[in-house]
């Protein structure tokens, strides 16, 4: 389950033009060095607001427009230098107007370092340089400038980039644990530093995304993502427009399979970034999915008639025999009788004291491999998709398998999106260890963590 933070220079933060850093004003700066300063600035807002503001053109034209503003804005840094009594922020500046691009440029890295030798205490610079660092995943050399920021001055943008730097680092399974609840604890440092402050709030709910998937999948953790990129919204207006957010955001509520509200977002995260071709692929994905979920359901795998009737028929007989005493696995505790029910019978949400019984009618895997969906269609003809969570890449069901699931937690999927509509039953199945496929409980070895998938500069 991918999802992103935007490296696409000048500021490490997870979201648009909200919450990056202005450059403090030098004491007894001129107005010259304030006007560059502010030209600087000017340069990151129209990078990030280019789609809102201008309406028209591409990532191209976009591309083309920076660099004739970057041109200017260092010619108007080049008259500053050897004149300018603030040396160390004269570099800072040459080092920030190059890091608006995406790239991690050796003259950004040589300004910057410049800049932090001069002045040690100058944080901005620190985050800026481990930004460069960052840009070519070089994360410990990164990870080294904002904590060395930490130390002179603690501060909420450093400890937004080191928390974002944090889960990125590789390490065993057990070593991305920890760095993830340090990430966490991070970012919850730097809300409280400044609790209007929405960038913060939408890092941590990044922060939380990621503790979700190597924690269990917690409720209560997703509703802590949720619940902070909301805050990020509720107290920065232009988190309304991050793309990043929407993006993000939409992982959790498709791994949840709150189509609706994911598709949603994603088409809102591709009409805020055009330039950006990932929101609109993951949203034509998840309509795919929908659309050959919902047909294969209808149309009951696309088994031939003769061919559901015999499944029907053992559903009914010996398969209903061999189940019906049987004890099932339990989330947690030791396995228990259920009453076998039909599909039909299953009502919205957990059903505690059920279980169904169902043949394989088709398999359906995604480009993410998760879930992993099947058609089981029950001795009254119907059937419904099951998503299957959790699962080593070895495990899998064949056409004609029979599968009990107990305790079902049974959703209706209506979707409508963009004039498709989707409609079936769904069941979602959290491990394959609550399953018993063929009479049989699935050894430990079927059940796998979900993965995260790592990309250069995204989560």
């Amino acid at each position: 389950w991918s999802w992103r933070t935007r490296a696409s220079g000048g500021k490490m933060a997870e979201s648009g033009a909200a919450g990056r850093e202005e450059a403090a004003e030098e004491e007894g700066e001129s107005a010259e060095e304030r006007g560059v300063r502010e030209q600087v600035e000017q340069l990151y807002t129209f990078r990030d607001t280019f789609f809102q503001t201008e309406g028209t053109g591409g990532a191209t034209e976009r591309q083309r427009q920076l660099q004739e503003r970057l041109h200017r804005v260092l010619e108007a840094i080049g008259s500053l230098e050897g004149r300018s009594g603030h040396k160390a922020s004269v570099l800072l500046l040459r080092g920030k107007a190059l890091n608006v691009l995406p790239e991690g440029s050796s003259e950004a890295e040589a300004a910057l370092s410049r800049a932090v030798k001069l002045r040690p205490e100058l944080l901005e610079a620190w985050n800026q340089l481990g930004e460069v660092y960052w840009k070519r995943g070089e994360l410990e050399a990164a990870r080294t400038c904002f904590t060395g920021a930490l130390t002179h001055c603690k501060n909420k943008q450093s400890l937004r980039n080191l928390s974002m730097v944090l889960r990125q680092v590789q390490g065993t399974a057990q070593e991305r644990a920890a760095n993830i609840m340090r990430s966490v604890e991070q970012a919850r440092t730097a809300v409280e530093m400044d609790v209007t402050d929405g960038n913060s709030w939408y890092v941590l709910g990044n922060a939380y995304l990621s503790l979700f998937f190597v924690s269990g999948q917690s409720e209560r953790v997703s509703q802590q993502a949720l619940g902070a990129y909301t805050q990020a919204e509720k107290v920065d207006a232009s988190s309304v427009n991050n793309p990043d957010l929407h993006l993000n955001r939409s992982t959790l509520h498709r791994y949840e399979e709150r189509y609706q509200v994911a598709l949603a977002g994603l088409a809102r995260a591709a009409a805020l970034d055009p330039a950006s071709t990932e929101p609109a692929l993951r949203e034509q994905q998840l309509l795919t999915y929908l659309s050959r979920v919902s047909t294969l359901v209808q149309q009951r795998g696309q088994l031939k008639q003769k061919r559901l009737t015999a499944l029907m028929s053992s559903l009914r007989g010996r398969e209903l025999h061999n189940h019906q005493d049987r004890l099932y696995p339990a989330p947690s505790g030791p396995p228990t009788r259920l009453a076998l029910r039909p599909l039909s019978s299953l009502a919205p949400g957990n059903n505690p004291s059920t279980a169904i019984l169902g043949k394989v009618v088709f398999s359906l895997t995604t480009e993410e491999k998760v879930p992993f969906t099947v058609g089981l269609l029950d001795g009254e003809g119907t059937c419904v998709a099951v998503t299957v969570y959790n699962m080593a890449e070895s495990w899998g069901v064949l056409i004609g398998d029979t599968v009990a699931i107990p305790r079902p937690l049974y959703t209706h999927h209506s979707v409508e999106h963009k004039d498709k509509i989707f409609a079936f039953g769904g069941i979602r199945v959290d491990s394959p260890l609550l399953l018993l496929v063929n009479g049989k409980n699935q050894s430990p070895s079927s059940q796998a963590a979900p993965i995260l998938a790592h990309r250069p500069c995204a989560e």
